[in-house]
């Protein structure tokens, strides 16, 4: 793969890699250590409403320190954010189980979340030559499924080594280590934002990026249902450990097709609708709902096209956004993903005691929808998008 390892190949980009995966390890690891910490005590209703607590933090916060680091620098947000995390797990993990503290130091915890994605992202084209950007998207965006399949084991491992507690304070410890060395990197010292016209809605003033923003909340939606459906199949299958196995597969998957897609030339917007339908196709043959084994491999084939709809959504916002908008614009992505994850999630647990079958039309739905989004979003427009090439 020679765009794959011109990448790799690039100066900083292997650190640069291993510390950024270990700050975001905690996104993947610290929904489940919250769960079980809260979960010990208190009903799966409350121990969920930490867990949500968490993702609101972190999906508010994203946008707001991406702004700042548009205007200022990466290092000294990535600092303050991570300390600022890590005294909410700090809080809840020594809060003896009281509710208030919990929600407070959950809601903390996931308003610090270091900007590491965003910040890599913005990286990229001071990283790699400008033909290989698309490559680096591609593996970051690959290379990133690895922590939902480690992270989960991470927390188990703490939990069983030493109690629940454990689970949120390694939480902290990965974050804060993952940002030094991220931060202390030398191209992560020098980068300073693009200076640009500063305008209250950033890169939201463009039209066709809010609309790809609605088309990833979709996208998002689709991949945050599989984890509740899966669970429910697995459950139906008699073994409810199933489900760790099966969306470890699908992890597989985009990890594979984030590999392969590294070979892929880059691509403009009018790549959008293709990498979207390929994506909300890959959700039909779930459908079947097979036994175990083939249920495995078509969720592995279900996470294929995710890592090539991603790159082309992050490619596109590039491109679309005005300059000093970068971070800023790939966090609202990241956000946009959350959120319809956690709708997807949220929506998802009552089609179950519909029917697995129909649960897992939900999947294809959003993606169908997501195609037309990102549709509309590559249609050529009749005068200049206030847009730049970096």
């Amino acid at each position: 793969m020679p765009s794959l390892s011109t990448v790799l190949r690039a100066k900083h980009v292997r650190a640069l890699l291993v510390s950024s995966q270990t700050g975001r390890l905690p996104m993947a690891a610290a929904p489940l250590a919250l769960l079980l910490y809260a979960r010990e005590v208190h009903g799966l209703t409350l121990a969920g409403l930490v867990v949500a607590a968490y993702t609101a933090g972190m999906a508010v916060s994203a946008p707001l320190l991406a702004r700042i680091v548009d205007r200022w620098r990466q290092p000294p947000v990535l600092w303050g954010s991570a300390l600022l995390s890590g005294v909410g797990f700090v809080a809840v993990a020594v809060g003896d189980h009281r509710i208030p503290i919990m929600i407070a130091g959950a809601v903390l915890a996931g308003f610090g979340t270091p900007p590491l994605e965003a910040c890599l992202r913005a990286l990229w084209p001071a990283l790699v030559p400008a033909d290989s950007v698309a490559a680096a998207y591609s593996l970051d965006l690959a290379v990133q499924e690895v922590i939902y399949v480690t992270g989960p084991l991470v927390t188990l491992a703490a939990v069983g080594l030493a109690g629940p507690a454990a689970g949120l304070l390694v939480m902290a410890v990965l974050q804060l280590v993952g940002v030094a060395g991220f931060a202390l990197t030398p191209v992560v010292r020098t980068w300073r934002g693009e200076a640009g016209v500063r305008h209250w809605a950033g890169p939201l003033r463009v039209p066709r990026f809010v609309v790809i923003v609605a088309g990833v909340i979709c996208a998002g939606a689709a991949v945050g249902s599989l984890p509740v459906v899966v669970t429910g199949y697995a459950e139906a299958a008699g073994s409810r450990s199933l489900s760790g196995w099966l969306l470890a597969a699908q992890a597989v998957g985009a990890l594979t097709g984030g590999l392969l897609y590294t070979r892929a030339k880059p691509g403009g917007p009018g790549r959008l609708p293709l990498a979207a339908c390929a994506f909300a196709l890959g959700y039909l043959p779930l459908l079947l709902v097979p036994g175990p084994i083939p249920m495995a491999a078509l969720l592995a084939v279900s996470g294929l096209a995710l890592p090539p709809l991603l790159t082309a959504v992050f490619l596109t916002a590039d491109r679309l956004t005005p300059p000093g908008t970068a971070v800023e614009a790939f966090a609202w992505i990241i956000t946009a993903f959350t959120v319809g994850s956690a709708a997807g999630a949220a929506v998802t647990g009552p089609l179950v005691a519909e029917g697995i079958r129909y649960a897992f039309t939900f999947a294809p739905l959003a993606g169908a929808v997501a195609v037309f989004a990102m549709t509309a979003a590559s249609l050529p427009l009749s005068r200049p998008a206030p847009a730049h090439h970096r």
